[in-house]
């Protein structure tokens, strides 16, 4: 069951409150184990600057994977309209985020979305809700690529469907290999970005120029 909070910390002064709704029950059983966790790791989490800690960390971590919550179809079939228009559509540079499922921490970048109709369009935003809808769960980048990449083809049946993820990955630049300017870059693509070379070069080309 879902109960509204008033979020009010560090805002009254302000002369706002901020209302989130919260699962009670996940919030507690989750911030319940961060507590433990915190003991775990040498941290004494009755003292004063953590006594809320596992309950803010509890809810981030729900809010950072509400895509188990979202149905990309469903997000992409609440705006189809019959169009006869065959040729790229993009919309690119959509920021996102994303957690790694290998060590729970963030990746992010930008996301370069296009494909080409076959008698259905979506809304423009719709592209951009996919992309969080994707990216806010536990993930790998190459199967992000392939989850946008997949319900645009099997729910639009477009003639063709290319996608480019680039990402900045922080268990590669705060632990492991510590490299901090790497950037990774996946792709994928489907019908007439696979057959036709000029049209995956015009989308390269197109996401490489700026444009704007």
């Amino acid at each position: 069951m879902d109960i509204l909070f008033n979020e009010a910390e560090d805002s009254e002064d302000f002369g706002y409150q901020r209302k989130d709704s919260w699962d009670t029950e996940k919030v507690e059983k989750i911030a319940g184990h961060y507590k433990e966790i915190l003991k775990l790791m040498g941290e004494d989490p009755e003292r004063e600057g953590l006594l809320k800690t596992p309950e803010r960390v509890a809810k981030a971590m729900l809010f950072l994977t509400q895509g188990y919550k979202q149905d990309p179809v469903k997000i992409l079939k609440s705006a189809m309209f019959k169009e006869d228009y065959q040729h790229m559509v993009l919309v690119k540079d959509i920021e996102f985020y994303s957690m790694c499922e290998h060590h729970i921490l963030p990746f992010f970048g930008k996301a370069h979305v296009a494909y080409i109709p076959n008698g259905q369009i979506t809304g423009l935003s719709k592209l951009a809700r996919i992309v969080e809808a994707a990216a806010r769960k536990l993930q790998v980048q190459e199967r992000l690529t392939n989850d946008i990449r997949d319900a645009i083809q099997n729910t639009l049946n477009p003639l063709g469907v290319g996608i480019v993820i680039e990402a900045q990955h922080m268990c590669m630049q705060m632990r492991g290999v510590q490299k901090q300017n790497s950037v990774t870059t996946t792709s994928a693509f489907t019908g007439a970005f696979i057959k036709d070379i000029k049209t995956r070069e015009e989308f390269i080309s197109l996401i490489s120029t700026k444009l704007h």
